[in-house]
């Protein structure tokens, strides 16, 4: 059983995060928030989805992400005749020993980079449903646990969709969070154009946490405190989706889960250790907007699952606690946190 005394404290825990933020920062210019929320879901034990147009850094984000952190990396470059062999393994029978041996997969790392997961056929992306949600990997009957911390960085295209196939539902309820890098600001891509014009920065950088770190990191914002109210707002951010005229289909019970593990996290890396429904709030598009299908009708009228999401935000009061005020987002009420917050971690 895991103690307060054996957990990180958040000044460990804001020392270690800003160094890996500082690493990555390094490689991806002038997206600060990308970079934090990518560090959202590794410390809330999460996947991601980075979906975005070509050339803006999706698979470099990725690759600076697992470099930073000294753990096993391996990259999947998904293509249509990919096998679920390819990424899970596959027992080959010894002829010395007389026997079947297990070779293990690419999926048997603590960073997996899918690069472009919708180029490969459903049978193959179906391979990824089991380590993502359970960690762990069945072949032949026989299961075999994956190392921990366990992450994998999804990159694919939203607009050059010959010879891919759209991810199913299951799949993209797996991912805890899914970003957009956008193009950059002038001034970082000019600056992009000094630091990558020679050699890329991927290069030099070298890792500045180590997986023993991020584990106990990953142990403190699991002794994040979620007060009854900041619960139930997430709940009802949620239930929200499901009576929503615009979806055809809303947010999982596992939505709610990872929204507000996604929240603890973030509450963490502020230095909190208790999260307020701001944490809830900054995290609702990113966690709900890629599992929910909009009907043929809002596509008609060009809504997007994120202003759906935006709308609830709005229309979801948010629950305000008794001589507090100045902590909740502009136009919205104070939140409610608790007056006597748990011992720090």
């Amino acid at each position: 059983m895991t103690t307060y005394d054996d957990r990180a404290s958040l000044t460990d825990l804001t020392a270690v995060v800003e160094r890996v933020r500082d690493s990555v920062e390094g490689v991806i210019e002038g997206k600060p928030e990308v970079v934090r929320l990518s560090l959202t879901v590794l410390l809330a034990e999460g996947h991601l989805l980075i979906e975005d147009v070509p050339g803006v850094g999706k698979t470099m984000l990725a690759k600076a992400l697992a470099r930073s952190i000294d753990c096993s990396v391996r990259r999947i470059q998904f293509t249509p005749d990919l096998l679920p062999s390819d990424i899970t393994g596959v027992s080959i029978w010894d002829q010395q020993r007389r026997d079947f041996e297990f070779k293990p997969g690419a999926i048997f790392a603590q960073v997996v980079i899918g690069d472009e997961i919708n180029r490969a056929s459903p049978k193959t992306q179906s391979a990824l449903l089991e380590s993502m949600e359970e960690r762990q990997v069945t072949i032949d009957g026989k299961t075999y646990e994956l190392p921990s911390p366990f992450m994998v960085v999804a990159t694919q295209n939203p607009v050059e969709m010959e010879g891919t196939y759209p991810l199913p539902e299951a799949q993209r309820d797996r991912f805890m969070a899914r970003v957009s890098v956008g193009y950059p600001s002038a001034e970082a891509e000019l600056q992009m154009l000094d630091v990558h014009g020679g050699v890329s920065p991927l290069e030099d950088l070298q890792p500045v946490a180590h997986a023993h770190e991020i584990l106990k990191l990953i142990e403190a914002v699991r002794g994040v405190h979620v007060a009854e109210p900041v619960r139930r707002y997430a709940v009802e951010l949620v239930g929200a989706t499901r009576t929503h005229p615009d979806l055809r289909l809303g947010a999982s019970p596992r939505a709610t889960l990872h929204l507000l593990r996604a929240a603890k996290a973030s509450a963490a890396l502020s230095g909190r250790e208790y999260a307020l429904p701001d944490d809830v709030q900054a995290l609702a598009v990113a966690v709900l907007a890629h599992r929910l299908l909009p009907t043929a009708q809002a596509q008609l009228n060009r809504r997007t699952a994120e202003q759906v999401v935006e709308e609830i935000l709005q229309g979801t009061p948010v629950p305000s606690a008794p001589q507090q005020s100045g902590y909740g987002a502009v136009g919205r009420a104070a939140p409610a946190y608790p007056s006597h917050p748990p011992r720090r971690l």
